[in-house]
């Protein structure tokens, strides 16, 4: 079994980790695949290997997109980033002023944990 993916000794990991971890290995891996077929239908002057290219691309990105569903099941916290940040409209990365102490300076709410 492949140790150097763990940044904790592998014995101090339950196995629900060690599928998450799986898992964000495996989503990473998908998006560098779309990487590249996007590089090469970029590269490509023949419609017909593009149109290969592309087909396999979109299948990456489907197996990227179950990776990052069955991630989203696992982890509640990536539930509600996903539901506040994807399929909305305006600026991307733009949040109400919630992490945001009187002068504009970003927080980090460490004293909402106290609560």
């Amino acid at each position: 079994m492949a140790t150097d993916q763990y940044h904790e000794p592998i014995e101090l990991l339950d196995e629900k980790t060690r599928d998450i971890t799986r898992v964000i290995k495996s989503v990473m891996e998908e998006f560098e695949a779309v990487d590249w077929y996007n590089q090469r239908m970029s590269a490509t002057k023949d419609k017909e290997v593009y149109d290969i290219l592309k087909h396999n691309r979109d299948e990456e990105l489907e197996h990227a997109a179950m990776g990052i569903e069955w991630l989203r099941r696992q982890l509640p916290e990536l539930d509600e980033e996903l539901r506040e940040n994807l399929f909305k409209e305006g600026p991307i990365g733009h949040h109400d002023d919630e992490g945001e102490d009187d002068e504009g300076n970003k927080s980090l709410n460490i004293g909402k944990l106290k609560r």
